[in-house]
């Protein structure tokens, strides 16, 4: 075992004293040692709970014949640092997860790890640090929150983000807001529609990194104790039969994540930490390879923000399991590739049930014939953009409009709600790349202000930042090169027509290469004063094309 580097020989006895001190037997000292990495804090609503999951998952791996020890690992709540500068410390903390979780697993020498998470950034760091690391690894999420109720209707999170436009445009009180607020989040749990840290969740499993339910089954629900104490029991067979990510995780799980990304319209983050997972894992992915997997998959669920159902009642529909089956009818998943269940996924899929067609669409019968995320190029996005196409109405695939500039969030976000965007607008926040926030900030509060005010189905926008999962609308993120490297968006001018053909995945700025290059010369990169974790951020991170990973 990996632990006997800590454990065995009359050289380790000061180690084994160090372990006889957190009262561990002589048992104990012959048991593979499982780290327990758990993101539990008491300012995320996704972590909340997560000490009774890991309870359970100690149980299990107990059962199992191991011994568990748990470690902390950071979380970010995304919410509650939108829309401010605690945004730009989101997509910095995937990085730092990833690797306070190898310092613990390395500096330990633990058999194996459990990597307990929810929200946004938290799993996908996680997942790095397995592939990284490559020890037997399995995931266990906190499971989405329910939905709330208000007036009758089915509320969350973003019910509460876009009501603030609503009120700006006099459709809504302060005191209804008030109300709102008080049921949009009802119980704990990662929030209730196919944002970013259920798309994860939902995809880790997907991939093979975690059990059946793992993305789907409500946090609230005592099944997703009893799935934490499996995944405990599960972790030790890993370590016996001594299987890695490295050994179960193959180029066709990842299509098989991916395609189950379209079909559900997964938050277009699912393709900055898909690309820095795979990276970890030493297998190519790039932008190209999701659109020729979009292309291909049909859009299978309306799930908020693109629909009325939300993830728990995905759950109740079948889950990924009956979502995998589905596409498997059409030869979009490789039922051959491996899970840490010890089950393949066509194992796995065998007795999976679609049990509400309304929620997921037989494949048959979906939404659309095209998947839920679209890369778009031109001479606006040379590197590419991402578009959640499944968020998007019909009357904005196709768009062209004038450019209202702004080189912030903050900005942007007062414009729309004072009233200075009109219809057909296509509206442009840049500087808030990897490079240029730093930390790549999503842009929520003005996404949701446009719904709010009533121009979801009137004015684009377009930013070198990100969305989050939420995001509804003809937003287009991640568009590469950024502006901080001198990126052509950095040369966008008010007024400037600029044209959004995502069927024909087409971002394109109406002005002649000459103009261009004479703005290129003028134009020099903002001057920043950073300190502490952005400025060593700034210096290493990459492009959003590549996943903004830091080399």
């Amino acid at each position: 075992m990996r632990s006997d580097r800590i454990k065995k020989g009359i050289e380790r006895a000061p180690h084994r004293s160090l372990l006889r001190a957190l009262g561990f037997d002589d048992e104990d000292l012959r048991a593979p040692l499982i780290g327990i990495a758990n993101s539990f804090n008491e300012i995320v609503p996704g972590h909340i709970h997560l000490r009774t999951l890991v309870e359970a998952v100690k149980a299990g791996v107990r059962q199992a014949g191991g011994v568990p020890v748990e470690f902390g690992v950071i979380g970010v709540c995304d919410g509650i640092a939108m829309n401010h500068e605690g945004m730009r410390y989101s997509l910095v903390s995937r990085e730092i997860i990833a690797d306070s979780i190898e310092i613990m697993a390395q500096a330990h020498a633990f058999d194996g790890l459990v990597l307990v998470t929810s929200c946004d950034k938290i799993t996908p760091g996680m997942l790095m640090a397995a592939f990284r690391l490559n020890l037997p690894a399995i995931l266990i999420a906190g499971g989405p929150m329910l939905t709330g109720d208000f007036q009758g209707k089915k509320v969350n999170l973003i019910s509460a983000f876009e009501a603030i436009g609503r009120i700006k445009k006099g459709e809504m009180t302060e005191e209804e807001l008030i109300e709102l607020e008080k049921c949009a989040c009802p119980t704990c749990g990662s929030c209730a529609g196919m944002f970013t840290a259920n798309s994860m969740n939902c995809l880790t499993e997907a991939l093979g990194l975690a059990l059946p339910g793992n993305g789907t089954i409500p946090a609230v629900y005592s099944e997703r104790i009893r799935l934490a104490k499996e995944t405990g029991r599960a972790i030790v067979r890993l370590v016996k039969k001594g299987l890695t990510p490295k050994k179960l995780i193959s180029d066709a799980s990842f299509r098989n994540a991916i395609a189950v990304d379209m079909a559900l319209g997964c938050s277009t983050n699912t393709v900055l930490h898909l690309m820095a997972i795979a990276k970890e894992a030493e297998i190519p992915l790039d932008l190209k390879t999701f659109d020729e997997i979009s292309k291909k998959t049909s859009v299978l669920a309306k799930l908020i923000p693109s629909g009325p159902h939300s993830v728990p009642e995905l759950h109740q529909a079948g889950g990924i399991p009956a979502v995998m089956k589905e596409l498997a009818k059409k030869g979009l998943i490789d039922t051959s590739c491996l899970t840490v269940s010890g089950k393949t996924i066509g194992e796995i899929i065998e007795k999976a049930e679609n049990r509400n067609p309304e929620v997921l669409r037989p494949i048959e019968n979906p939404y659309a014939y095209e998947g839920g995320i679209a890369v778009l190029y031109g001479n606006l996005s040379p590197e590419g953009a991402v578009v959640k196409t499944s968020a998007v109405l019909p009357e904005m695939m196709r768009h062209t409009g004038p450019a209202r500039v702004y080189n912030s969030e903050e900005e942007a976000y007062e414009a729309i709600l004072s009233g200075k965007i009109r219809p057909g607008d296509v509206v442009v926040i840049r500087y808030e790349g990897p490079k240029g926030g730093p930390g790549m900030r999503e842009m929520l509060s003005p996404t949701s202000a446009l719904i709010g005010m009533g121009l979801g189905a009137s004015v684009a926008l377009i930013t070198d930042g990100r969305f989050s999962g939420g995001t509804q609308g003809a937003c287009i993120g991640h568009v590469s090169p950024e502006a901080a490297e001198g990126g052509p968006i950095a040369l966008v001018e008010e007024g400037d027509i600029i044209e959004i053909d995502i069927p024909g995945r087409l971002l394109e700025l109406k002005v002649s290469d000459e103009e261009l290059e004479k703005r290129k010369k003028k134009w020099s990169p903002p001057k920043k004063k950073l300190k502490g974790v952005l400025k060593k951020y700034y210096v290493l991170v990459k492009s959003a094309s590549t996943g903004a990973v830091l080399e």
